[in-house]
């Protein structure tokens, strides 16, 4: 099988690799397409904590596709079934999978894209954040999560208002359900008005406007991945808010298991509309195109899926 092997100076290369045997409880999938995710352009353009070249496949984790063999103990799951969960080397055509880590993807979406893993972090970040009805709440980045928390945080009822560097993601906002989407700049004179704030940007800038945002008493929400290093907080101004801080990071995989569930129930009752985010679809040669976009978020990008 053919998979992309990133060599850390923002290339890759496509190689051949050898199919793992499957262990009792695990399937084989062969890859419709995997989520291109934005933590993974470090490891793309290339950072010394890592070691290169990466593991072929690696670090793709946003995989969709059919069943094509099952381990000797794996029920519930039939071949030739199209699924969507957790796998780790998914920038390839075909990749390994726990069968208690992966969900159905119902019939009626046949034909769509679906990086379930991705659906699910954007849901487990809401579910985190405890949003409620009339509640006024503060998406800081309005990329392919912050879309997702804004639909859904809009359709539970919450007065959503967006903020951005990106004029177009602005625009975007307000489409998805926002009453209010402003630049990022304007965050410290809307100081303390919104008992939620969800943090998306993974940067100093969007964790110190959430910081700003977030009302006495509320809470600020780290969706964001924060993966360069340390950042600075204003301890004094958290502490005299009394804020929680909660990192919306799930990292048991029984927990993106029902984030992905709770996505194809959110679809099904037309809370959430994720299609129009899924912007760009790509080969696997040209996936170093698509990290470049993904960097550089030029207007009408949100999210590209790679479709080996």
């Amino acid at each position: 099988m053919r998979a992309a092997v990133f060599l850390g100076n923002g290339e890759h290369a496509v190689a051949e690799r050898d199919i793992d045997e499957l262990g009792p409880n695990q399937v084989l999938l062969e890859l419709e397409g995997c989520g291109i995710c934005a933590s993974n352009i470090p490891a793309w353009q290339g950072r010394p904590w890592f070691r290169y070249p990466l593991t072929a496949g690696a670090p793709g984790h946003e995989p969709w596709g059919r069943v094509r063999e099952l381990g000797e103990a794996v029920r519930g799951l039939m071949i030739g079934q199209r699924v969507t969960g957790l796998s780790y080397r998914a920038y390839a055509e075909c990749d390994v999978a726990n069968a208690d880590e992966l969900v159905v993807i119902p019939q009626e979406l046949d034909g769509m894209p679906f990086p379930g893993e991705a659906f699910a972090c954007a849901m487990n970040v809401v579910d985190r954040a405890g949003i409620e009805a009339d509640q006024d709440v503060a998406v800081v980045g309005a990329g392919f999560i912050g879309s997702v928390v804004i639909q859904i945080a809009t359709a539970a009822g919450a007065r959503v208002a967006a903020y951005s560097a990106r004029p177009w993601s602005l625009e975007q906002a307000r489409a998805q359900g926002a009453v209010a989407a402003r630049p990022i700049q304007e965050a410290a004179a809307d100081a303390g008005r919104y008992a939620r704030v969800v943090e998306c940007t993974g940067v100093q800038q969007g964790l110190d406007a959430a910081a700003d945002l977030v009302a006495t008493g509320g809470r600020l929400v780290v969706a964001g991945y924060h993966q360069e290093g340390l950042r600075t907080v204003n301890m004094q101004q958290w502490n005299w808010k009394g804020i929680d801080v909660v990192n919306a990071h799930e990292r048991a995989p029984a927990r993106y298991v029902g984030g992905i569930r709770n996505a194809l129930d959110a679809i099904r009752e037309r809370r959430l509309d994720p299609w129009p985010l899924l912007s760009h679809r790509f080969g696997l040669h040209d996936i170093d195109r698509a990290f470049r976009l993904l960097a550089e978020r030029p207007d009408g990008f949100t999210k590209a899926v790679l479709a080996p």
